[in-house]
């Protein structure tokens, strides 16, 4: 993770502050109605689905002339056949009864006749006072004249109620999503409708998710689905073989489903196929919805634009501060998690939440974004490129230093170790302080030796490697040949080799190396344990591995040092304070040669209570 917001000023914390609310407010301030009505239609669809879009107690029937009423007449039905149906149809008390038809020029599309009939058609309607033809007419505030149809239909009672569309406006995908329910202070005959059953809809104000537009107030319909209210056939009714209570006190609007003309159908949220819902149902959908009240109320815009500032801010925040797979992974699970839950409080209470604004909001911040992380990483790689190229190059002259050195340091040693070795074999008896001293100069040029070795060691890994050489070898017979190297210095301790070695079979291994990993193991052991102690050799088996432990009394190793020994150039705090000599690399060599052989080096120890390192290496199979 990049800690970028920890790390900068607090100026340009508050920049990005800045600017994520100010993004939230300027994409807020887009219009999206075109695609927020795709996320309206996806909740409705969601709704639906899960079964929840059923009216609960439909107050509204249709019924439909289709091509089966055509096959029964005939015909479309003629105006004869209206009044044998609508006779039928008032007996059975409905409490009022909407003609859903299309008109041009004054006068029915769908219904035909003779004028006999139409007359008497017309003589009839007088007498049903709870029959209305709807119009999608709409007479303006203070206009006298009245929209009518010519005569003998002149008496007949048109009421404006209205189909809005999204052509120009809102979502422009023509799909039918509002109820206009009144124009310039007049209503329209839906909620005059719907006040029966619901009579507190009579104030505009407490209508559900209303809104103003165009000198008209609105709201959204309460989809059902396509099918969901009671409907029977044109035909059934006139031959009485519809229940006697099927239209008792309901609406019943009446209307075609002839799939020959596409002006009686609209588009709706379920389906943008054009014959997707008959005008009819969707007046039952506008009629039911005013009725239960049940509108999707819309957010406040002021929750919205927060919502939309909230998901800016997640989104600076994740693209300048995380890795792009786990940022990516954050952003896809918020629109998942704000899509969940808009379509929970929409499909459980009806509360519509904008989503347009605040996807859009993610894709344009973090779009914006890339460019500016990916220009700032780059150079913080060319930072770190210089810098790495800078110190590499110092590591190398330390290196090259460091071995230059080495190599010149050890002739003049190799002089005094030889001079040492003359003067012992020199016939004269030396005097006790006289081999005093040379016993020191012996040991220190060989410390120092050893010291040089390791250095020069230690140059070769940094800047070529080592090479394995490896041979079938018995690691007991190294084991053995390393203890017997090492036993004049544990004599001079007086300290106790004990070895505890397992017969085993050869592995493969670079004996060189691996007598180097043990003498470390030992040397340490022995140079750090008190006098008159006992250091512990150990070879075994285990499973698919061989084990070789080293175990002392020494002083052992702080809890806090452990993490750190086999560093390179690392001492211990508590050696540092001791006169016991050492270089830090013995550790640092013995797990790389280890390391080299597929194994590991593992240490265990408490301090004043002797340490344990265990090497592991596998066995040859």
């Amino acid at each position: 993770m990049d800690n970028s917001f920890q790390k900068l000023e607090p100026r340009y914390l508050i920049l990005r502050l800045i600017f994520a609310i100010a993004a939230g407010f300027l994409i807020s301030a887009f219009n999206l109605e075109y695609i927020e009505g795709y996320f309206l239609d996806f909740r409705i669809n969601a709704k639906a689905y899960l079964g929840l879009a059923k009216p609960i107690n439909p107050q509204v029937a249709l019924v439909i002339i289709n091509s089966k009423t055509v096959e029964k007449f005939q015909s479309e039905p003629k105006f004869s056949d209206h009044i044998r149906f609508l006779n039928q149809l008032t007996s059975m008390k409905p409490r009022t009864i909407i003609y859903e038809f299309r008109t041009n020029e004054d006068d029915f599309t769908d219904i035909n006749g003779v004028y006999k009939d139409k007359l008497e058609f017309a003589e009839q309607i007088k007498s049903i006072p709870n029959l209305v033809f709807s119009t999608q007419y709409l007479k303006m505030k203070g206009e006298a004249e009245e929209f009518k149809l010519k005569a003998p239909l002149d008496t007949i009672k048109l009421f404006s109620m209205p189909f809005t569309v999204d052509g120009k406006s809102f979502a422009k995908d023509g799909v039918s999503r509002r109820i206009m329910y009144q124009y310039q202070d007049q209503s329209m005959y839906q909620p005059i409708i719907a006040a029966y059953y619901n009579p507190e809809i009579q104030n505009k104000d407490n209508v559900r998710g209303s809104f103003y537009y165009l000198d008209s107030y609105q709201t959204y319909v309460d989809y059902h689905p396509k099918g969901s209210f009671p409907t029977y056939s044109f035909e059934d009714v006139v031959d009485g073989k519809v229940p006697k209570n099927a239209f008792e006190n309901k609406v019943v609007i009446v209307g075609s489903d002839l799939e020959k003309d596409p002006d009686d159908y609209v588009m709706t949220p379920y389906s943008r196929i054009t014959t997707a819902m008959t005008k009819a149902e969707l007046q039952a959908n506008q009629i039911q919805t005013l009725i239960d009240n049940s509108a999707p109320i819309r957010a406040p815009k002021p929750i919205n634009i927060a919502i939309t500032i909230l998901i800016s801010l997640l989104t600076v925040y994740v693209t300048l501060s995380l890795k792009p797979a786990r940022g990516l992974a954050i952003l896809g699970t918020a629109l998942i998690t704000l899509a969940v839950i808009s379509t929970f409080f929409f499909v459980s209470f009806g509360i519509w939440f904008d989503l347009a604004h605040p996807f859009l909001a993610i894709f344009l911040c973090y779009y914006f974004f890339i460019p500016y992380r990916l220009i700032r990483e780059n150079r913080k790689s060319w930072e770190y490129y210089q810098k790495h190229k800078l110190l590499s190059e110092v590591e190398e002259l330390k290196t090259n230093f460091i071995s230059m050195m080495s190599h010149d340091l050890k002739t003049p040693i190799a002089r005094i170790t030889g001079m040492t070795e003359v003067i012992y074999k020199d016939p004269q008896q030396l005097s006790s302080h006289q081999r005093e001293a040379l016993d020191t100069i012996r040991h220190s040029s060989d410390d120092l030796l050893k010291f040089i070795n390791a250095i020069l060691q230690y140059g070769s890994i940094e800047s070529q490697g080592v090479q394995l050489h490896k041979q079938s070898k018995d690691i007991n017979t190294l084991v053995a040949d390393v203890v017997k190297k090492h036993q004049f210095l544990a004599n001079v301790k007086k300290i106790k080799i004990i070895q505890e070695l397992e017969p085993m079979f050869p592995i493969g291994v670079d004996p060189e190396l691996m007598k180097q990993v043990f003498s470390n193991l030992l040397e340490n052991a022995i140079k750090y344990s008190p006098d008159e102690s006992t250091v512990w050799v150990r070879s075994r088996e285990e499973g698919d591995n061989l084990i070789v432990e080293f175990q002392d009394e020494g002083m052992g190793i702080p809890q806090v040092d452990l993490p750190n020994i086999f560093m390179k150039f690392f001492r211990t705090h508590t050696v540092k304070t001791t006169t016991i000599k050492g270089s830090g690399l013995g550790l640092y060599l013995a797990q790389y040669f280890v390391e080299l052989h597929k194994g590991k080096i593992t240490v265990d120890s408490s301090q004043a209570k002797g340490s344990k390192f265990t090497v592991s290496l596998p066995l040859d199979k």
